[in-house]
């Protein structure tokens, strides 16, 4: 099968690109003619590595920067084509120029797949391509995250797509109830488990993996931690991630006086060893889609502690049996998880040692044929299995 990934910037970081990477190398894998094809391109170099059996193309070459694009960005409402709506998260992209450059390339494909990855190439995909390629569209968020006018624009041209696959079953009856007649599947992303090293759960460390944004609730593990912080004097939280809310965040870390306790680690290419050397996991999240750092710090035999935020925790998550879900942005509520982690070793690792094993539910060799069975499916003119759309 010939089947074309696209993505807003393929060169870029985070976890949508690296989940769309790691599809594309297991397609090319299984024989399949794969491509990835970048909506734009500001590196020379992806940050990801790609299987060398899958080709890679960029639409707009942007490593000189954006500086032409600048006033069709002040006037892109007015001045483009209005198939990305506003609120899209991403909208700043698409310019008239960048906007325009997808819809050329999606209504000239005659065969193949195409795999779109965000409302906004979703979009572009419903009302562009042509009805000779079979469109999947990827939603890795979940339908309430988004502005409400990317949800009517959703609701209005989804149909259009051959299928779309979502996360988790949260997702997935969100979806059915807003688009009935089309095809909702449900899988999850993958995340590979090989030579994992298992957390002993000694080492006073509480770790939290994400982007410095709002989205991701460090502002609220800050306090959470602080709260019960002298009760355990030996215990420390470290956050890793880059992002624009950095600055903020160190405010608040000194505001608590935590500025020895709770560090902001930055970027590393050794979270594993990390993920290793700590014994709780936190998610802090204000809202999710499948969190992917947290089923990588189960792979490690972390307990989790986390918000029941919409969506993602409580669909991998069994309060009491792999983790504690508390209730979303209830910071004291947080903060007596932590505490009840940090002063109990043998639920530490009984928990974490229970996360491991929900971990595998997650892992290529479970994750990949699900896609090939889509898409085999979807090929072929035959009806979508089941097991994959959950349907009676």
């Amino acid at each position: 099968m010939k089947i074309r990934y696209m993505l807003l910037h393929a060169y870029g970081m985070g976890g949508t690109i690296r989940t769309v990477v790691n599809q594309a190398g297991a397609m090319a894998e299984a024989g399949h003619d794969v491509e990835i094809v970048s909506l734009v391109r500001r590196r020379t170099k992806p940050q990801f590595a790609i299987d060398p059996r899958v080709r890679l193309s960029a639409l707009v070459d942007q490593r000189d920067g954006v500086a032409a694009d600048s006033l069709a960005r002040k006037v892109w409402r007015r001045a483009r084509g209005k198939i990305v709506p506003y609120g899209e998260f991403a909208a700043e992209y698409f310019t008239e120029r960048v906007e325009a450059a997808a819809m050329d390339y999606v209504s000239e494909l005659r065969d193949g797949i195409l795999v779109t990855t965000r409302p906004a190439l979703n979009l572009i995909s419903a009302r562009r391509a042509s009805g000779k390629v079979i469109r999947v569209a990827q939603e890795h968020m979940n339908l309430a995250a988004y502005h409400p006018a990317v949800r009517e624009q959703i609701a209005r041209h989804y149909g259009a797509f051959d299928a779309i696959a979502v996360l988790t079953e949260t997702s997935r009856a969100e979806y059915r109830a807003l688009l009935n007649r089309t095809p909702i599947v449900r899988i999850p992303n993958a995340v590979h488990m090989e030579h994992r090293k298992h957390s002993d759960h000694d080492n006073p460390i509480v770790i939290a993996v994400g982007r410095l944004v709002p989205q991701k609730g460090f502002d609220m593990l800050i306090p959470a931690f602080a709260e019960v912080a002298d009760a355990y004097p030996e215990w420390t939280v470290r956050i890793f991630g880059t992002g624009p809310s950095q600055q903020r965040l160190q405010e608040r870390i000194d505001e608590h006086g935590m500025g020895g306790r709770i560090r902001l680690m930055g970027r590393t290419d050794r979270i594993h060893e990390e993920l290793a050397k700590a014994s709780i996991y936190a998610l802090s999240s204000r809202i999710e889609g499948l969190p992917m750092a947290m089923i990588e710090a189960m792979g490690h035999a972390l307990p989790i502690v986390a918000f029941d935020c919409p969506t993602g925790p409580a669909d991998v998550l069994t309060p009491g049996q792999d983790g504690v879900l508390v209730p979303p942005r209830d910071v004291e509520k947080l903060g007596e998880a932590l505490a009840r982690l940090m002063g109990d070793r043998e639920l530490r690792a009984r928990l974490g040692a229970a996360a491991a094993e929900t971990a595998h539910a997650y892992t290529p060799n479970v994750v990949m044929p699900l896609w090939e069975e889509l898409f085999t499916a979807l090929a072929g003119g035959r009806p979508i299995p089941a097991s994959l759309t959950g349907s009676p």
